[in-house]
């Protein structure tokens, strides 16, 4: 099970497993993890796990999210992975082993300000090249959308790396049914698909060797596949299933012989 270890100027505070499907980092109690510093914002970020891969999305705070000392606004984070968030440190481990076996989020963990004096918040501007993972002129080949209604993985900003996993034997494709792209289709070639609109609702398709899985990212309302809502888990996807996302209806295949 992936974890993250908190720590401040070599000192660590915690060991968190991510056993959870979304975790909040901020500086308000309701957080799941609580860092009581004036440097971090109120809701600061948050992690999103799926299966063993884990997300890091920056919730608009004051002074940024930085991952390897590169400023991020959503990424998909790989073993050993370090992000920033003022003087705390979150190291990013994949596969973990934690010795306690109770849940980590019986109740939120809260970091005491006691370990730092309080700091005042730095005009650390987030940087301009910052991507949102969605981009909106992306050629057919890589989204089917100029309004950013699919983007294949490679619209994700520089940091985010498609996790690696055996292919399945054909390749899945989805095309869209309805609005303007109506016909439109996008080869699910990378580990990772985003799809959506962001500020809206996303959700990412995973290929692995068993197959197509589809799971809720962003949004109040979660994806419909066939005319049902899917809940927080992956679901798996099947031949000529019908998905309906972002008020756009489209169709998941599998391409024989690809």
């Amino acid at each position: 099970m992936p974890k993250i270890v908190l720590s401040m100027d070599g000192l660590v505070l915690k060991e968190i497993a991510l056993d959870k499907p979304r975790i909040s980092v901020g500086r308000k109690p309701q957080n799941d993890i609580q860092i009581d510093n004036l440097a971090i914002s109120g809701e600061h970020a948050a992690i999103t796990t799926i299966l063993n891969d884990a997300f890091l999305e920056d919730l608009n705070s004051t002074n940024g999210t930085y991952v390897n000392g590169q400023p991020v606004k959503k990424c998909a984070l790989k073993d050993g992975d370090i992000v920033e968030l003022g003087k705390y440190r979150l190291k990013f481990i994949k596969d973990a082993v934690l010795p306690d076996t109770s849940s980590t989020f019986d109740k939120p963990f809260a970091v005491p300000a006691d370990f730092a004096a309080t700091q005042a918040t730095q005009a650390r501007a987030a940087s301009d090249t910052m991507v949102t993972g969605f981009t909106e002129a992306q050629s057919a080949t890589h989204g089917v959308s100029s309004a950013g209604v699919l983007s294949s993985s490679t619209g994700l900003n520089s940091n985010w790396v498609a996790p690696e996993s055996a292919a399945p034997v054909s390749n899945g494709v989805v095309q869209i049914l309805s609005g303007r792209n109506a016909g439109r289709e996008l080869e699910l070639s990378k580990s990772l698909t985003t799809l959506g609109k962001p500020g809206v609702q996303v959700a990412v398709i995973t290929r692995r060797a068993h197959g197509y899985f589809i799971t809720h990212v962003e949004g109040t309302a979660f994806p419909v596949v066939n005319g049902r809502q899917i809940d927080a888990q992956a679901h798996p996807l099947q031949d000529h299933d019908i998905i309906e996302l972002a008020g756009v209806k489209m169709e998941f295949y599998l391409r024989q012989g690809g």
